[in-house]
């Protein structure tokens, strides 16, 4: 399947919002056993997630956009959601609070296989992310924008940009250097509020980041449009390629300016991205 763009949550003990979180344009459903279910419903949510995923009409494309946010190494809900990702049935795991490598393989030895995205929401998570995005069987980094800001005691109205964008960067340039594909965003909380998410997600975006949380369907639409390329960029996007096929692959003026190798990739992931 292609690298997701989004990841909408359902938690895990709402059994009847599944069909609904399925239903919708979300690239990746996550099915959340740690933040959104209170400390009572633990094991009804742990049942419940493992009802769908062993479900025998759950259809092969949405088995494989499933990802199972588990509970945290520290909590005494982390083994029994290894024994519910055991099972092989999940195809991936957001791992919270990431940041120490033998987590990961923790994780992965109980089921192997799996991909990991290691949520990093802490001071130390982003210092280790250059371990954390190198690490076998990790997938892509998720910044968890909401506890990371409650680690670092980030007040003020210029918190949620200049507090955050450090972080960012680093996690974006961690992603990069492992070879992984571009990191996820936080979320916005604000559901119907579709300027606070653009403007989310255009400043991660700017920060090298290709994908974001999301915590309602509404939000997947106008998500996935800002991250498609607008008709203007694939137009140029199509001269540049048509330009530099026309000069077999050398550097080339187009509308007065020079098109070389960088600027030719740029195109070919614009006319990639449209399709």
């Amino acid at each position: 399947m292609p690298i997701p763009r989004s990841y909408l949550f359902v938690p895990g003990d709402r059994p009847e919002r599944f069909d609904k979180a399925l239903a919708s344009e979300a690239d990746a459903v996550v099915l959340d056993l740690e933040d959104a279910v209170a400390a009572p419903a633990k094991d009804a949510a742990r049942a419940a997630v493992a009802a769908l995923l062993a479900s025998p009409t759950l259809a092969p494309r949405d088995a494989a956009r499933l990802v199972v946010r588990i509970n945290d190494a520290a909590t005494s809900g982390f083994e029994a959601d290894l024994a519910l990702l055991a099972t092989g049935r999940a195809p991936a795991v957001m791992l919270p609070k990431a940041e120490r490598i033998a987590t990961i393989e923790r994780v992965r030895a109980a089921c192997p296989g799996i991909a990991v995205l290691p949520l990093v929401e802490s001071a130390r998570g982003v210092l280790a992310a250059p371990a954390l995005a190198a690490a076998a069987g990790v997938q892509r980094l998720v910044f968890g924008t909401i506890d990371y800001a409650l680690d670092m005691d980030l007040q003020g109205a210029l918190a949620p940009t200049l507090g955050l964008d450090t972080p960012a960067a680093l996690l974006a340039l961690a992603s990069r250097a492992a070879g992984l594909g571009p990191p996820v965003a936080g979320v916005t909380v604000a559901i119907d509020d579709p300027a606070q998410l653009r403007a989310d997600m255009e400043r991660a975006r700017a920060l090298g980041f290709g994908a974001k949380l999301c915590i309602h369907p509404r939000q997947i639409a106008p998500l996935h449009a800002l991250l498609a390329p607008g008709d203007d960029e694939v137009a140029w996007a199509r001269r540049v390629l048509a330009a530099a096929e026309a000069a077999g692959g050398a550097a080339v003026q187009l509308d007065g300016r020079m098109v070389d190798r960088p600027v030719i990739e740029r195109a070919r992931r614009i006319v990639h991205a449209a399709r």
